[in-house]
C-alpha cells in the first residue's frame, strides 16, 4: 500500500472489479488465496446458509419436476395434435371426393340419360326433373352423382331457366 504525503492512502493502490465497484488493494485477493482463505462467521449465520440451501434444493428439485411433467404433457399434446391433424386430413379427402351413386341414382342415372336422348339431347331442367317426379334435392343429387355425364347450362332466351345437355 503507497501513502501519499498526508499519509493516507493513495487512489492507485485501488482495484475495480467487473461489476465497476472500488475495491481497495487488501481486499483484492487472486483466486488462489480466495479458495485457501478463512472466514469466520457467528454459528447462526452458517445455520441460517444451510437451511438456506436446502430450501433452494428443494425449491430447484420442486421446479426440475414440474418441468418434467410439462415436458411429458406437451409431447402428449404434440402427438394428439399430429394424430388429429391426420383424421382430419382423412375426413377432408373422403369430404372432397364425390360419392359412389347409390344403385337407385345409378338406374335414375340411366333413366335421365334416356330421356335426354328421346328429347334430342337438351331438355328443361324443370321439366326433366317433374316427369321423373323427383323433388329438387333429389334431382340435384342424382346429378352431381352423374359424373360430368350430363352439362347443365343456362337457357338462351330466359337466363332463369337452366337446359340439361347430353355430352
Amino acid at each position: 500500500m503507497h501513502l501519499d504525503h498526508n499519509g493516507s492512502r493513495s487512489k492507485c493502490d485501488d482495484h475495480f472489479d467487473p461489476g465497476g465497484v472500488l475495491i481497495p488493494e487488501e481486499a483484492a485477493m487472486s483466486e488462489e488465496d480466495i479458495h485457501d482463505s478463512v472466514i469466520m462467521l457467528p454459528a447462526g449465520a452458517i445455520l441460517y446458509i444451510v437451511a438456506e440451501l436446502e430450501r433452494l434444493k428443494w425449491q430447484v428439485e420442486s421446479h426440475d419436476n414440474r418441468i418434467t411433467g410439462i415436458v411429458a404433457r406437451q409431447d402428449e399434446d404434440y402427438d394428439r395434435l399430429a394424430r388429429d391433424i391426420a383424421f382430419d386430413r382423412q375426413r377432408l379427402t373422403k369430404l372432397e371426393m364425390p360419392p359412389d351413386p347409390t344403385p337407385s341414382q345409378k338406374d335414375r342415372g340411366e333413366i335421365l340419360r334416356a330421356l335426354l336422348a328421346a328429347n334430342g339431347g337438351k331438355m328443361p331442367v324443370k321439366e326433366a326433373r317433374q316427369k321423373m317426379h323427383l323433388s329438387k334435392a333429389q334431382f340435384s343429387q342424382l346429378l352431381a352423382s352423374m359424373d360430368g355425364c350430363i352439362e347443365m347450362k343456362p337457357y338462351h332466351q330466359d337466363r332463369r331457366q337452366k337446359i340439361l345437355i347430353l355430352k
